[in-house]
């Protein structure tokens, strides 16, 4: 008999890292929105020949922008939820920089919700650090944590204060949680707009040193080890921040570290190309080669455990102001895991296995989340990937409300051709499927 809830996905390169596995020409059933044990004999299937493609379980993006509430003109919950289906991701960490921002529990409460009646990918939301995200006043971090928050950053904005960074690691430790560091010092990094050095003297505009980010990484790693917190350091940057990355490391503090994918791809010379478009506008600013290359080689001896988008969509009337007003961000989500590709494995720096750690073990380290691997059971979350599909980067095509992108013209090398959130298609054959939709055709 033929189950219409079975699938089985057969010929595929299963590279699991979770359970440390890379493994040619397997065939993996889903029945009934789980991994099945084995194949199973007199139940007929949905087949998908995946030959030539990788089958890569439950990948996270742990540092997303979705805008909603209040900025629903750069992005929603739905669309950035179809963005991220769309580009291989089944689980997403969305930023509480919202309009209020997150720092209640009600509204972690709210954006699962959300989450959920959209049902492509999974949303798990962060909550504010701050009240506000003011950095006055300790937000409440315990009812946040109850009602689901998986971390609490102020994202956009750093903890300036070394007295409520120390209270935050104290309360998250207590709660079993972790600190998402925005790491950058406002005396040093106030109004200005890209890196310090030849593009911002050729611009004429103000620009912010690689100090500005290492010395508030330094600051928070120490406040790591005095409180014995946890502390991720997002969108790592700058050379004397691997530095300290170092040290916390040799220490053994709970110190981990993400890196963005435009970070490893792109310098600031692509803003001459560019023409000194804001679209190449992001904080951090885009650096030199030298620290390119130190960022890559992080990577590749695992100081830096996570890559993560930074997905920071903007209504293309916004970006179309000029530098000096144009917002800062990059729209990440359906390149992330293709950028992956180009900038780490397919140069050689990383294996599959240990390249695909920075969007699943890692992240799901980082966050406590513990999600078993592609074993019986488990919940089939999954992407399908042709690895050596060369893609030119269109944000046209893009599900995401912000086409802002420097990566756009680019050829990336892998793409993403099916996600699966749940035993469910949310993207099938490069189309993202709507909740409601049947998972087979």
């Amino acid at each position: 008999m033929r189950d219409e809830t079975a699938i089985a996905i057969r010929g595929v390169r299963v590279i699991d890292p979770y359970r440390h596995i890379d493994s040619e020409q397997e065939e993996v059933w889903v029945v009934n929105g789980r991994i099945a044990p084995e194949p199973i004999k007199n139940l007929e299937a949905k087949v998908i020949d995946a030959r030539g493609l990788w089958l890569v379980p439950r990948l996270l993006d742990m540092h997303v922008h979705f805008r909603e509430p209040g900025q629903t003109w750069k992005e929603t919950i739905a669309t950035g939820s179809r963005a991220a289906a769309h580009g291989g991701i089944t689980a997403v960490a969305v930023m509480p920089n919202t309009v209020p921002v997150t720092d209640t529990p009600e509204l972690v409460e709210w954006v699962q919700m959300r989450g959920r009646a959209m049902g492509l990918v999974d949303v798990l939301p962060l909550g504010a650090v701050s009240v506000g995200s003011q950095g006055q006043e300790l937000a409440d971090l315990g009812r946040m944590h109850e009602s689901g928050a998986r971390g609490f950053s102020d994202d956009g904005k750093p903890v300036a204060s070394a007295r409520l960074m120390r209270a935050a690691l104290s309360y998250a430790k207590s709660l079993g949680s972790v600190i998402i560091d925005h790491a950058e010092d406002p005396s040093l990094s106030e109004g200005a707009l890209l890196h310090e050095g030849r593009m911002a003297h050729r611009m004429g505009l103000s620009a912010v040193p690689e100090v500005s980010e290492a010395s508030m990484v330094w600051r928070d790693v120490l406040l790591a080890g005095l409180t014995g917190g946890a502390l991720h350091i997002a969108h790592i940057s700058a050379q004397d921040s691997l530095e300290a990355l170092a040290y916390a490391k040799a220490k053994g503090y709970a110190v981990t570290a993400e890196v963005a994918p435009h970070h490893l791809l792109l310098t600031e010379s692509v803003l001459e190309q560019w023409g000194y478009d804001p679209v190449t506008k992001v904080n951090p600013p885009l650096r030199p080669e030298k620290t390119r290359q130190a960022l890559i080689a992080a990577v590749a001896k695992g100081l830096i455990g996570v890559m993560a988008s930074d997905h920071a969509p903007h209504h293309a009337d916004e970006k179309a102001q000029p530098y000096t007003d144009a917002p800062f961000g990059i729209s990440g989500l359906e390149t992330v895991v293709s950028s992956l590709i180009t900038a780490l494995i397919a140069p050689g720096h990383l294996t599959p296995l240990k390249g695909f750690e920075l969007m699943t073990t890692g992240p799901d380290q980082v966050l406590g989340l513990r999600y078993p691997g592609l074993c019986a059971g488990a919940p089939a979350d999954l992407a399908l990937i042709d690895p050596e599909r060369r893609w030119r980067v269109d944000p046209q095509d893009f599900y995401s409300l912000g086409h802002n992108t420097p990566l756009s013209g680019m050829t990336l090398i892998g793409q993403p051709l099916f996600t699966m959130v749940n035993g469910r298609f949310s993207m099938r054959e490069g189309e993202v499927v709507d909740a409601g939709i049947s998972q087979v055709s």
